[in-house]
């Protein structure tokens, strides 16, 4: 959990950087000259992206995330040239910017969103493994606990038969500390598998769900600007693209608010799902006046009054994320606390209990010398 927990979320960083990028770079475009605040935002998110890899690659040296962190690499420095040419163009007022933004979005939906969701998975998978040992019942312990107590009651019973001594100390402080261990033993796992647990309810699962609608959320405004800027028809392919995706949302939206219910988030994904309306609204506006060939109206409302109906949209995602995200880490880290100490503590225990368990059957041993 120390560490596939962290892997899982910086994997998750790269993901939702890429989306992030992808969708403030069409819509920076699509307002004519870039604003120097979406240009510094993609900045931003690119290295945000890079610094989640190099964390990703130091903590994870399994091949079978190599492809896609290689993918990645490679892949960032040429989507960042593709959209300086763009930005470069469209700064000249240029209309070939809009080929070099279309190949950038290409280069960032067809290759580095799909390797960035599937390092994702991988990470994520670990992490929901992890978890699964983590929070498993002490089957082994337990069972060894019982097969101790036995061996101690069965060595007392044999030596009290040959040796005509009811108790042997040794043997009972041995007993003693081994209850106290198996009680240490325990209650840390009790505590720690409790913490575990919320961290997973309250925290990673929730968080995942809203992660996910963020990214969707993020490719549907990328949609909306790209639908404008290509000038394909009002119902191009990113157009159909867009309201496929609402309907994802919409179902993803759900899923977050049953997912965290209970959690920091819960109030947030909810918010979420209301502005999400108002934001399908904002752009069937955009849509009419594309489709009635006022282009100039459609833009100017998807700059303005989509974008900010968007921005609900996000800004709630990002918050409930945010605080999942605490609250996973929050209970992790008490989950690791109350298992500290635990190994060297048992470790202590078993040497303790062999050495009183000597002391007492070398004293009855040398009675009869």
């Amino acid at each position: 959990m120390a560490s596939t927990g962290p892997l899982s979320y910086d994997a998750q960083q790269v993901y939702r950087s890429l989306s992030d990028a992808d969708a403030t770079e069409a819509n920076a475009y699509l307002s004519g000259i870039a604003p120097t605040g979406a240009i510094t935002r993609v900045y931003n998110d690119i290295s945000r992206a890079e610094s989640s890899l190099m964390a990703v690659r130091a903590g994870d040296s399994d091949p079978v995330v190599q492809a896609d962190l290689a993918t990645l690499s490679t892949g960032l420095p040429a989507y960042t040239n593709l959209t300086g040419e763009a930005d470069a163009f469209n700064r000249e007022q240029d209309p070939v910017g809009g080929a070099w933004l279309g190949d950038a979005s290409n280069l960032m939906r067809g290759t580095l969103l799909p390797a960035a969701d599937d390092l994702y998975q991988k990470e994520n998978a670990r992490l929901n493994a992890d978890y699964a040992q983590a929070t498993g019942l002490p089957y082994l312990a337990a069972a060894t606990a019982v097969l101790a107590g036995i061996a101690a009651f069965w060595a007392q019973w044999w030596l009290g038969r040959r040796m005509r001594r009811v108790l042997n100390l040794g043997l009972v402080a041995a007993s003693l500390i081994g209850l106290l261990a198996l009680a240490w033993l325990l209650t840390g796992f009790a505590s720690a598998r409790s913490d575990l647990l919320a961290a997973r309810d309250q925290g990673s699962v929730p968080a995942q769900a809203l992660a996910q609608a963020e990214v969707t959320a993020l490719g549907m405004h990328s949609d909306e600007s790209l639908t404008l800027i290509n000038r394909d028809g009002a119902y191009d392919a990113t157009e159909r693209e867009f309201r496929s995706s609402a309907t994802k949302l919409t179902t993803e939206l759900v899923a977050a608010q049953q997912a965290g219910h209970d959690s920091p988030g819960a109030a947030q994904a909810t918010a979420a799902a209301r502005a999400a309306q108002a934001w399908y609204d904002a752009h069937n506006g955009v849509y009419d006046a594309n489709n009635d060939g006022d282009y100039s109206t459609s833009v100017r409302l998807a700059i303005s009054n989509s974008t900010q109906a968007f921005g609900k949209v996000d800004t709630a995602l990002t918050t409930g994320l945010s605080a999942d995200q605490a609250a996973f880490a929050r209970h992790a880290g008490n989950g690791d606390k109350a298992l500290g100490g635990l190994a060297a503590g048992m470790v202590i225990a078993s040497l303790l209990m062999a050495v009183a368990c000597a002391l007492g059957i070398s004293r009855r041993i040398a009675e009869y010398r």
